[in-house]
């Protein structure tokens, strides 16, 4: 199996690979230009040696008259060893300096090669602008010029071979240095278990690229160790919850079967098992409900409500509960709304249910319903600490538990169970107590 390069080793790959091909579009262009300016050299070389010549031959038009320069011809030609000449007129050649050489016949400048040697090859008219002038063909010898262009081009080469391995090196370097950061935090990231969620990546210590990756990895560590405590902390709110009517229900059954007994005696123990296992049922429904919130699982269905008409059939309701507390319940304003009614009515009964627990005799529990849609569960009597007003909707928790110190009626889901109702409405519920009143405020999306 190949194994994978790491991103340090990519890195560097990289910037060997872009070094090399700039080095080598640069060594490719300056090689270029070089070959550009000996060819420049070379053109204003033979066009001064061209002066020279027709100079020295002005007024040759016939090979007798070429003879009686030829000895001056040669004298100049003595002058540039790198300098070859031929002289044409109508196929007959008249000087030939590199006799065997095929030359090319086109006027302007030429690059020619034979037998090793390089040579720049110049076809111009002896006589410019005389049709049949005799023609000269200079032929200067460039091999060293080839010579230095080929060493450069191996230059170029070694240089591009040599620049990609050090950057290759120094990527590497560089992209292990700078990748240190990562290494960091996949060694935190390795180390998060259970007992180690609260280590978190030193920030400051990030460059500005990893930064706002740290942060969110921090973060994204704090919401873990946040859930965890939540976790942990509700699986012994529910050991806790379940322990005392589990530890009632055996020690009731205990004691019954310790000796005979009556039958209405057993049917009595049943009965009284029988409370006990349907509130543990309740408890296990609610939790359920609750995990199905926590997952996006509960789908309220949109119909129209007219929210004073639910209200008020909950009031009749606990109108009785509400008579034998001497509490007085009122409702007051209308609005309408989109919602699940079943839903709804849970999450209001649990709220009623709430007030009327914690009104005292001859108070007031009272149903304001307003436009917007803003739905109010107010009741009379001893406030709600501020600090305490953040947790009322964490799972089991209860506001006074030596009010219900041994009751396993009210177990502190019911609140929890209300928002997770209201949110899945897309709507928010908060508490405020103070001035002798504790409320409830529910605000739902308006309707469409």
């Amino acid at each position: 199996m190949i194994q994978r390069l790491s991103l340090a080793s990519r890195l560097a790959l990289l910037f060997a690979a872009c070094t090399a091909v700039v080095s080598l579009l640069a060594g490719v262009l300056f090689n270029r230009a070089s070959e550009a300016h000996f060819i420049e050299l070379d053109q204003q070389q033979l066009d001064s040696q061209l002066v020279a010549l027709r100079s020295t031959l002005q007024g040759v038009d016939s090979a007798e008259s070429f003879a009686r320069r030829e000895a001056q011809l040669r004298a100049e030609l003595s002058h540039q060893p790198d300098l070859t000449l031929r002289i044409t007129r109508a196929g007959q050649r008249w000087f030939d300096g590199a006799p065997g050489m095929t030359l090319p016949d086109s006027p302007g400048l030429h690059s020619l090669q034979d037998a090793g040697t390089d040579y720049r090859v110049y076809n111009a008219p002896l006589m410019a602008g005389t049709p049949d002038s005799p023609q000269l063909s200079l032929m200067l010898d460039i091999t060293h010029h080839q010579h230095f262009l080929q060493r450069m081009q191996h230059l170029i080469w070694l240089t591009v071979g040599l620049s990609a391995l050090a950057t290759a090196l120094l990527g590497a370097w560089a992209a292990r240095s700078g990748l240190r950061p990562l290494r960091r935090m996949g060694d935190v990231a390795a180390g998060v278990s259970a007992h180690s969620l609260t280590q978190r990546l030193p920030q400051e210590q990030m460059p500005a690229e990893l930064a706002e990756l740290a942060q969110a990895f921090n973060a994204m560590l704090g919401r873990l160790d946040d859930a965890f405590q939540r976790l942990s902390a509700f699986s012994a709110d529910i050991a806790h919850e379940l322990r005392t009517p589990l530890s009632n229900l055996l020690t009731h059954t205990q004691v019954i079967l310790t000796q005979p007994r009556p039958l209405e005696d057993y049917r009595e123990a049943l009965h009284s098992n029988l409370e006990e296992l349907q509130w543990m049922a309740q408890l296990v429904n609610d939790m359920l409900y609750l995990a199905k919130a926590d997952h996006g699982l509960l789908m309220p269905k949109r119909e129209p409500l007219a929210l004073a008409d639910e209200v008020d059939t909950l009031l009749e309701f606990f109108a009785l509960l509400a008579e034998d507390a001497q509490v007085s319940l009122v409702r007051e304003g209308s609005a309408h709304t989109a919602g699940d009614r079943g839903m709804l009515r849970r999450a209001l009964s649990n709220l009623l249910d709430n007030a009327l627990r914690f009104t005292p005799t001859e108070g007031v529990v009272r149903v304001r319903i307003e436009d917007g849609v803003r739905l109010t569960v107010e009741n009379t009597g001893e406030g709600i600490p501020a600090e305490l007003l953040p947790r009322l909707f964490d799972r089991f928790y209860r506001a006074d538990p030596a009010r219900h110190e041994g009751s396993s009626e009210h177990a502190g889901l019911g609140l929890p169970i209300t928002q997770s109702i209201v949110r899945a409405h897309g709507g928010r519920i908060f508490c405020e107590s103070g001035a002798g009143w504790t409320r409830f405020v529910i605000e739902l999306p308006a309707p469409d």
